[in-house]
């Protein structure tokens, strides 16, 4: 199997673009390296005809891109998501280069994983929260005081990255990380809703922001990456706890 092979687990993820132009030339960018998976979060106008004169005859890529109400659908299907940022951010993710970040997403392809690449919007990047539902950051390492790059030629610049990786002579060696595949990013944002549900019903905060312990505990999480069995698993102590914590309180009210 080559590795070009593999072009149809990376997906590029746009999130909250605001000038259509850059969607058009981010489509021209992925196709010239051989890949067509884009999707969009909440694009500020879209379809355009801006988006379509810029992506200069990669319209298969446009017409084919969905448009998503959140970030958690776009990752639908992916276990592996690597967040693009200018910016060393508040989120405690390992910090990757280009090339570091190519290296892990194709091991992951390898496995078998969809991988997605997820870039924020032009002013303002990634948000935290959007990160935090990254497994990494990956930084790309311009100069410090000229640092932010146009949305399109990042996105130019990791797909360069990855075709050349992938133009290598051997796939990457990527032995199983478990015994069984991890769930994908939606069935993880369930378990994140439930798993924050439970700390409140057990009052776990005690009052405090649940903000940082949440996102420690994305980062353990995502760290691990279970499998659908692990899920239900941790999903049936929550609610074993929720229960106990609601029978409490009842009790308390005797």
């Amino acid at each position: 199997m080559s590795a070009l092979d593999l072009a149809p687990l990376f997906r590029f993820v746009l999130v909250r673009t605001s000038h259509p132009g850059n969607i058009g030339s981010a489509a021209r960018a992925i196709r010239t390296m051989g890949f067509t998976r884009l999707s969009l979060v909440v694009p500020h106008r879209f379809p355009d005809a801006e988006a379509s004169a810029l992506a200069a005859g990669a319209d298969d890529v446009l017409e084919a891109a969905p448009v998503h109400d959140d970030l958690v659908g776009a990752l639908a299907g992916s276990t592996f998501a690597l967040g693009l940022s200018a910016r060393r951010r508040g989120v405690n993710l390992p910090e990757l280069s280009p090339r570091e970040g190519v290296a892990q997403a194709l091991a992951a392809a390898a496995r078998g994983e969809q991988v997605a690449w997820v870039f924020g919007n032009e002013r303002t990047g990634l948000e935290n929260e959007e990160l935090a539902r990254c497994h990494a950051m990956v930084r790309i390492p311009s100069v410090e005081d000229f640092s932010s790059l146009n949305l399109s030629q990042a996105v130019q610049v990791t797909a360069y990255e990855l075709r050349m990786a992938m133009l290598g002579d051997e796939l990457p060696e990527a032995p199983p990380l478990h015994e069984e595949p991890p769930a994908d990013a939606e069935k993880m944002e369930r378990f994140y809703e439930h798993l924050a549900q439970m700390l409140d019903d057990i009052d776990f905060h005690k009052g405090r922001t649940p903000t940082t312990i949440m996102l420690r505990l994305r980062k353990l999480f995502q760290r691990a990456q279970m499998s659908e069995r692990e899920l239900r698993v941790l999903h049936g102590i929550f609610a074993d706890a929720q229960r106990m914590a609601m029978l409490a309180g009842q009790r308390g009210r005797d």
